[in-house]
């Protein structure tokens, strides 16, 4: 059996963490805000309650909202490869379309 050397870098205090909130790796930013206190309870009653952190609930909330604003936005490089794939099969779909 071979002796695998594993080894892992430890995560410095960095300005931004790369971790996943959803099906997609981002980059995550710290930065502070202030909330009315009784509804920063209410959120922490909220957080807690379905075992979750506060930042994970306020950004669902935050996603949810700007979804229902500005409904869908599709990532760039998705919509550079939806265009590149409508552009190269015009005929095709066109043709199908008959």
């Amino acid at each position: 059996m071979q002796n695998h050397e594993y080894s892992q870098k430890k995560a410095s205090r960095a300005k931004s963490v790369k971790e996943t909130s959803s099906a997609f790796k981002s980059e995550r930013q710290k930065f502070a805000t202030q909330m009315d206190a009784d509804l920063l309870r209410r959120l922490r009653e909220y957080a807690k309650s379905e075992g979750r952190q506060i930042q994970s609930v306020l950004e669902e909330a935050v996603e949810m909202m700007l979804k229902e604003k500005q409904g869908y936005v599709m990532r760039p490089d998705v919509k550079a490869a939806h265009d590149e794939v409508l552009e190269r099969y015009h005929d095709l779909f066109v043709e199908l379309a008959k």
